[in-house]
């Protein structure tokens, strides 16, 4: 079975950024290879709100279904949705400083991206 290169980043809340407390709450994974891209986002709100009591959560909770329809393209993701995989991974692991943003890139080999996500999403973020 073949293996391909792919990347991923993990999704991470910063409730307040000058203390840099963070909370996993997705992963993204691109392999060009096999042209796919996919998010996998879970919010603990109890465990965002012991960092910030005034979080606003539903605010959050869109966010990261943003990230997660950006990765699935189309019309429902925006002016993002029409660029190509390798363009949205990029545009999504951008760094930013919101309370919502991309980790690291790290990279790996996979012979099965949707399994590999499935596999980071339970061992970074739940």
């Amino acid at each position: 079975m073949s293996r391909d290169v792919f990347e991923y980043a993990v999704v991470r809340v910063v409730p307040r950024l000058e203390r840099g407390e963070q909370v996993n709450a997705g992963v993204i994974v691109y392999c060009k290879a096999r042209s796919f891209l996919g998010a996998r986002c879970v919010l603990d709100a109890d465990r965002l709100l012991a960092l910030d009591t005034g979080v606003d959560v539903g605010g959050v909770r869109r966010a990261l279904e943003a990230v997660e329809l950006v990765c699935r393209g189309g019309p429902e993701a925006g002016a993002a949705g029409a660029e190509d995989a390798g363009r949205r991974f990029r545009w999504l692991t951008a760094p930013r400083s919101t309370i919502v943003q991309p980790g690291p890139i790290h990279t790996g080999l996979t012979a099965d991206p949707e399994a590999e996500l499935a596999r980071l999403a339970t061992t970074l973020v739940s």
